[in-house]
């Protein structure tokens, strides 16, 4: 099968095309052939710094977490899935799992559901992993229905796709954004936005709180952006943050009673530990989509296979805004 290649990690890596043994399907797996794969900023991290990180594969490597496809063959004791469905998952691209940047992966049933029916392949690649994270972090935080929500970063990549569960549970949803284009699409899914460059964290949550604060903030910026969280938060407030990856003074966090979660949602895949709720959190994903409250906003820049290259310099650049995704030929 086709698949693109790491060769050698490092900040001048490249994907090489090349022709490699088609994989074989095994108990507890499906095969699966590909129609699209999404970018996230993982997957340029290890590329750009391989064995630095811990959960980099070694190579040459098949990157890519997410995909969208159909079953091609069923391995033994796998009962929910038949050859032909539709499926989408984050199953590989790290540690010893093979990734997605290929006609064919293996994936482990219990990291994939079926298929949104009201989505393209395309549109599907891009949910698992943000939504994944998203689904999780807010329902650690104990979200519920009437509750005051501040996503910061509503129009990233987990960033929109919190927002939009957010409002899915029936919370009131604001989010903060930096430009006039961000600040537009938060509004179009159906928050209220805050502009962060032109309202401090005091005029925002005296603005919208009264001054009490959220109840739930779900922190998709992280590191040193975790003070403005604790800050916005409410007495015994609820944080969750997807980059945890700082030092922080918490003081105020204790004064204030707050809860953090921090959520990486790579765990199950990395320490094949409770893989089982991935697959019930997007086959969760799956009823949402389908019932209208959440679709994925794409970039309108879109990418083949052999141009996966370029897919991670435009994640990189700043300058998509929705999901980057791969589509295999015309699969999609």
């Amino acid at each position: 099968m086709k698949a693109m290649l790491i060769n050698a990690y490092g900040e001048d890596a490249v994907f090489e095309a090349a022709e490699v043994e088609k994989p074989e399907v095994k108990a507890g797996h499906v095969l699966v052939k590909i129609a699209a794969s999404s970018v996230n900023t993982v997957d340029t991290m290890i590329r750009k710094m391989g064995k630095e990180l811990p959960l980099s594969p070694d190579t040459p490597a098949i990157l890519g977490m997410d995909f969208a496809g159909t079953i091609e063959a069923v391995g033994q004791g796998v009962q929910d899935y038949s050859i032909g469905d539709e499926v989408y998952g984050c199953a590989g691209g790290l540690a010893d799992l093979p990734g997605t940047l290929a006609e064919y992966m293996v994936a482990d049933s219990n990291l994939i559901a079926h298929k949104p029916k009201n989505l393209s392949m395309r549109e599907t690649a891009a949910l698992p992993m943000v939504a994944i994270t998203a689904y999780e972090g807010l329902t650690r935080a104990g979200i519920k229905q009437g509750q005051k929500v501040l996503v910061h970063g509503g129009s990233g990549g987990v960033g929109h796709v919190a927002l939009q569960l957010a409002k899915h549970f029936d919370a009131e949803v604001y989010s903060t954004g930096g430009g006039e284009t961000q600040l537009a699409l938060i509004e179009q899914l159906g928050a209220t936005a805050i502009n962060y460059k032109t309202e401090t964290i005091e005029q925002y949550v005296a603005k919208h709180t009264g001054g009490a604060g959220f109840d739930v903030v779900f922190d998709s910026v992280g590191g040193a952006n975790m003070a403005n969280s604790f800050e916005a938060a409410a007495l015994n407030g609820q944080i969750a943050s997807t980059v945890a990856l700082c030092e922080m003074d918490l003081t105020v966090a204790h004064f204030k009673g707050l809860s953090l979660h921090v959520v990486f949602m790579l765990i199950p895949m990395l320490h094949n530990v409770k893989r089982e709720e991935h697959a019930g959190i997007l086959s969760s994903v799956t009823q949402i989509v389908e019932s209208g409250g959440l679709k994925p906003v794409l970039d309108e820049k879109r990418y083949s296979l052999e141009e996966v290259g370029q897919a991670h310099a435009r994640l990189e650049s700043g300058q998509a805004l929705g999901k980057v995704v791969v589509e295999n030929d015309d699969l999609s």
